[in-house]
């Protein structure tokens, strides 16, 4: 049943009218009575008898579509038992809300997949249904000319196409190269498992990364050969994609963490791109993250999974070391002679002379870089870490952090001209006072994106600036002459590459209270420095770092494989994921120790904290061996349905090795 209450997790029975025996078929929604109310549920299984003597019947089945798959039901049970959730709640994040008019479309349209004729591309066309065999007898007879392509320039990589076009489950963790077009290879990876006569799921992490997807795969298998799934294409088109993916008219489904649930007959491969993107981590319970939601799929389907992005995740080192998969890497040789030139500016750079390179925050080096880009009509990405103009400021004579005198909370300025403002109330502070000194002058602590293109059109007078950021996500920009500022994520493709790119302020990124600040970092380096012409008579990148610093060097090295080994060895050391399995447990004081209490944890478990959380609440964190991960995630769920059946008024939230533990 459709209730978010722990101890309701488990199936009910209930007796099938005569009326309904027709439509009542496994995976499809229907409506019950329970406890005087009617709600929400899934038909998991018929059958013939009940161990229960006395069973109300079902009310009503709300649509005859089976919309929830065999599979995607194992998966999401699996799902639930992994992150200590509920599967109803595992449910709501497979399966999108039914949009009745869609619904009758497709309907209408076109029978199901079980049928000979054609199911619906997400367009509204007709693509081809698949047979028995695989998607279509052309795919089966190209089985041999799948081109590799630019997976030749990875030693493992023909293999891993050979391996999905011949239906082995396959498993690699790809480290990309600079200037690579990932879309185009995982388009290759696509088209090789479809060849073999097998669906495939494709999860990324934003709508840019969906569009390129998008058009690679288009090129690359043909209109209507695939569906989008994402939430931010609204309820109707999502819920048609949906359909088309559930009835068998496509074999390929993409899109972002909203995918990961997709239902792909004969699923012959899982990928994702970029997994250490937060945004693959679904902010609704049970909060799992998209890529291990993959991996569980492709150990229960035996699929193949594909993990690639340009850095490496510590969990994806983690894959590679317990040799679940293998990776694929290009030779060092290569990527020398694919990586641009790049330096650091050191701990202390020498500020450029030029007034406006001054103001900027440029060094002498990146003012360098920008201008003999700019001089030879090539366009310059500049990543600044913060949005904004100018997000942090502080009393100019004593350096006091400058705080709303209502909330506490930072304040900023909006503009040159504008006006002080809290950045978590709201509330304008126009008569700031410093509380230390008194002092009501106020300066830049922290400088963001706009502020950093007002500054930098300065310097470069004549020169296009365009901004990329949350307002505003630029997909591409022209290939000539031009500065282009963006924040980490939001970095525009160049036509042609970017001839000089500079990583500004790194010290926001590597000092961040997080546990993954460094992996984050190098994440962000990388993705931007990806962007540069590549080879070293190419682009040039420039952080503005120490080069002695971990994620500088494996920076500068194009090497995310050695600073994730080095990651997750300290980790070990240290006892954080992924190294261990770690659940937080967030709410009030009393609540937290209520449920603690009552948890039958695992004999080595290690119970960490009180640490503060946010809005007077409190966080214990629970660490036990991988090897003993789902018990303590049965306890903590079973410790959860002890307080939901009594009733208990304060909400504790629970959360399986979170992003962020402090």
């Amino acid at each position: 049943m459709d209730v978010p209450l722990p101890h309701l997790d488990r199936p009910f029975d209930y007796l099938v009218p005569e009326a309904l025996d027709a439509e009542a078929q496994p995976g499809v929604r229907v409506k019950v009575r329970f406890a005087g109310q009617l709600v929400d549920g899934w038909l998991l299984e018929r059958a013939e008898s009940s161990e229960h003597p006395k069973l109300a019947y079902l009310e009503k089945v709300v649509s005859p579509v089976p919309v929830l798959s065999p599979e995607v039901a194992r998966l999401a049970r699996a799902v639930a038992d992994r992150y200590a959730g509920s599967l109803a709640d595992v449910l709501r994040l497979a399966v999108p809300p039914r949009h009745a008019r869609a619904e009758k479309a497709v309907t209408a349209e076109a029978p199901s997949a079980d049928a000979t004729t054609d199911a619906p591309a997400p367009d509204g066309s007709s693509a081809p249904a698949p047979s028995a065999e695989g998607p279509a007898s052309a795919d089966a007879d190209a089985r041999a000319e799948v081109d590799p392509r630019g997976w030749r320039d990875y030693p493992a990589g023909p293999a891993l196409l050979r391996a999905l076009t011949d239906g082995r489950p396959a498993r690699a963790v790809w480290s990309a190269l600079p200037g690579e077009d990932w879309a185009d290879r995982y388009a290759d990876a696509v088209a090789a498992t479809v060849a073999g006569g097998r669906g495939a799921v494709v999860v990324v992490a934003d709508a840019r990364d969906l569009d390129r997807l998008d058009a690679a795969l288009t090129a690359v298998l043909g209109a209507g050969r695939h569906v989008r799934l994402t939430a931010a294409d609204g309820p109707a088109r999502r819920y048609r994609a949906f359909l088309a993916a559930r009835r068998g008219g496509v074999a390929v489904v993409i899109g972002t963490r909203a995918a990961m649930f997709a239902p792909v007959d004969r699923l012959g491969l899982v990928a994702i791109w970029d997994d250490g993107d937060d945004l693959h981590a679904e902010p609704r319970a049970p909060y799992p993250h998209a890529r291990d939601v993959l991996l569980t799929r492709a150990h229960l389907g035996d699929a193949a999974a594909l993990v690639g992005g340009y850095a490496r995740s510590a969990e994806a080192q983690l894959l590679v070391e317990t040799s679940w998969a293998r990776e694929v890497v290009a030779d060092r040789a290569v990527v020398r002679a694919r990586t641009p030139a790049m330096a650091p500016t050191g701990d202390d750079p020498q500020l450029a002379r030029d007034p406006g390179a001054a103001s900027a925050r440029l060094p002498s080096l990146a003012w360098t870089s920008a201008r003999d880009a700019l001089r030879a009509d090539l366009p310059v990405l500049v990543q600044v870490p913060r949005r904004g103009y100018v997000p942090s400021v502080a009393c100019a004579d004593c350096r006091a952090p400058a705080r709303c005198p209502h909330c506490a909370g930072p304040l900023a300025l909006p503009s040159a001209q504008g006006t002080p403002a809290c950045r978590w109330c709201g509330r304008v502070t126009a008569a700031y006072a410093c509380p230390e000194c008194g002092g009501r002058r106020l300066r830049a602590s922290v400088t963001g994106a706009r502020r950093t293109a007002e500054e930098l059109g300065r310097a470069f007078p004549g020169v296009p600036v365009r901004t990329s950021g949350r307002e505003e996500v630029l997909a591409t920009v022209p290939g000539g002459a031009g500065l282009v500022i963006a924040t980490p994520g939001a970095e525009p493709v160049a036509d042609g590459g970017y001839g000089a790119v500079l990583l500004l302020d790194s010290w926001a990124l590597l000092t961040r209270a997080d546990l993954r600040a460094g992996e984050e970092a190098l994440r962000r380096w990388m993705a931007a420095a990806a962007l540069a012409r590549p080879g070293t008579a190419g682009g040039r990148v420039v952080v503005v770092a120490d080069g002695a610093l971990a994620p500088v060097q494996a920076l500068l090295r194009w090497d995310s494989a050695w600073f994730a080994a080095r990651e997750l060895a300290e980790r070990r050391e240290l006892g954080f994921p992924p190294a261990v399995r770690m659940a937080s447990v967030t709410g009030v004081a009393e609540a937290v120790a209520d449920l603690l209490a009552g948890a039958r944890l695992p004999g080595d478990a290690e119970v960490l904290g009180p640490v503060p959380a946010d809005e007077g609440r409190e966080r214990m964190l629970v660490r036990v061996p991988r090897s003993r991960a789902a018990a303590l995630a049965e306890a903590l769920h079973a410790a959860a349905g002890q307080r939901s059946a009594r009733k208990a008024a304060d909400p504790v939230r629970l959360q399986v090795d979170p992003l962020v533990l402090f």
